[in-house]
């Protein structure tokens, strides 16, 4: 058996080749979609790949992995990460000392601690200069060890909004940034953007319609592209293959996201009875990002943590989510698990499972959201979020039963991904 050691980078690389004709024995296995466990399981693997999945045959031939006593799950999935950043007290200054390069290589330990939590998938949703286009990039050629990415790159958003990345800079550094750089101002600007991400080789676009917390702009919530400039975006993003996912704190902006065709509303703050019932009619899904807010509201009380502005912004939205979420789960709104990450410290990600539960969804449907439900919003349905034949071989485990107390995700002990395992027990 194979698997990834802390051993150095040449070892690490010769360990990490996927496994082959292994058996994965688990004391129990979750099918997320019935949402009951099958006891005393075989999980064989080969290369990358589940070939069957079946009840275990004592002193059956090939190389077993152990985990009789433990309940496996399939790998987790993020819809909602930032893997190339991680706030602090220094975040805003940090922009004019760091480079591009040194964000990138923080990524790769933000992307390890991903990973060894469990989550084997992640739909990164945006930064300032395509460093995440990077990380994915080593990853897949397993020069660093971290979860399957989807990323965004660089946010799209307008002038002085959410996205742009030289908002509250003095006069002679601000510029005017540009489609390039993901801002635009009108449905042809949206159309350049798009196919610039296209060309840099993203794998989705991210767009900012609504004020947001952590920048220094006043407010948090208010519409910042027009209906036009949404659907130009999602015409264009569309013809090119691309989902689309709209960050949207206020009521009118997720309702202009929606109707101009988005496939995700994030966050979803102030989302109103009536951007719920458009959700429905519309298929849209919400990633709601609870422990986003938690924890924003949590480091606006330290001295110090954000700007005034973002102290302000902080602690009218953050307390929210949690309710806003507990009325879109009941309201029937698709949902799919994501977090934030970066706002929050990475490799923390599955406390959102708590707060998921605290707002009134069973353990099996949190669950279910971060499996199939962020595997179809992915459109990788056929290939992630469960543990069946022919789907990518990416397997955790836990001690005891998640379904009774889901916080028992935040200690999982085993991980392997596309038939390698990166942790054991």
């Amino acid at each position: 058996m194979r698997y990834w050691s802390a051993a150095p980078l040449a070892l690490s690389l010769l360990l990490a080749q996927p496994a082959y004709a292994l058996s994965v024995d688990c004391g129990r296995l979750l099918d997320v979609k019935t949402g009951k466990w099958r006891d005393k399981v075989s999980v064989v693997v080969e290369q990358d790949k589940i070939v069957s999945v079946e009840a275990q045959q004592p002193g059956a031939p090939g190389d077993h992995l152990d985990l009789s006593g433990y309940s496996c799950l399939p790998g987790l999935i993020d819809s909602h990460t930032h893997l190339t950043m991680e706030f602090s007290k220094s975040t805003y200054s940090d922009k004019f000392r760091l480079n591009p390069a040194d964000y990138a290589i923080r990524g790769t330990l933000y992307a390890r601690r991903t990973l060894e939590a469990g989550f084997t998938t992640v739909r990164n949703l945006g930064e300032d200069n395509n460093t995440s286009i990077a990380l994915r990039n080593a990853i897949n050629a397993g020069f660093v060890p971290g979860p399957r990415m989807y990323t965004a790159g660089k946010y799209i958003g307008t002038t002085g909004g959410h996205a742009d990345p030289t908002d509250n800079f003095r006069a002679d550094l601000e510029g005017d940034p540009d489609p390039k750089d993901g801002i635009i101002n009108s449905p042809a600007d949206a159309w350049k953007a798009v196919r610039q991400h296209y060309k840099d080789g993203a794998d989705l676009i991210k767009i900012m319609p609504s004020g947001g917390v952590l920048d220094e702009s006043r407010s948090a919530d208010n519409p910042q592209m027009t209906e036009e400039e949404i659907k130009a975006v999602v015409a264009a993003a569309h013809d090119y293959g691309f989902t689309v996912a709209a960050h949207a704190h206020g009521a009118e902006a997720i309702r202009r996201a929606v109707v101009g065709g988005v496939d995700s509303i994030e966050h979803g703050t102030f989302m109103d009875e009536q951007d719920m019932r458009l959700m429905k009619e519309h298929g849209t899904w919400y990633v709601p990002t609870a422990i986003a807010g938690q924890s924003v509201s949590a480091n606006a009380k330290i001295p110090g943590f954000f700007p005034p502005q973002v102290v302000l912004k902080a602690i009218a939205v953050g307390p929210k989510i949690i309710d806003t979420l507990g009325r879109a789960y009941k309201y029937g709104v698709k949902i799919a698990f994501g977090t934030d990450a970066g706002v929050y410290p990475h490799g923390q990600n599955a406390q959102e499972f708590a707060y998921m539960v605290q707002a009134g969804m069973p353990p099996i449907e949190t669950i279910r959201a971060a499996t199939v439900n962020a595997a179809e919003l992915l459109q990788h349905a056929d290939s992630l979020g469960q543990v069946a034949k022919d789907y990518q071989a990416d397997l955790i485990a836990v001690k005891g039963d998640p379904l009774q107390d889901v916080t028992l995700l935040q200690h999982v002990e085993f991980v392997m991904k596309a038939g390698t395992v990166y942790k054991k027990p």
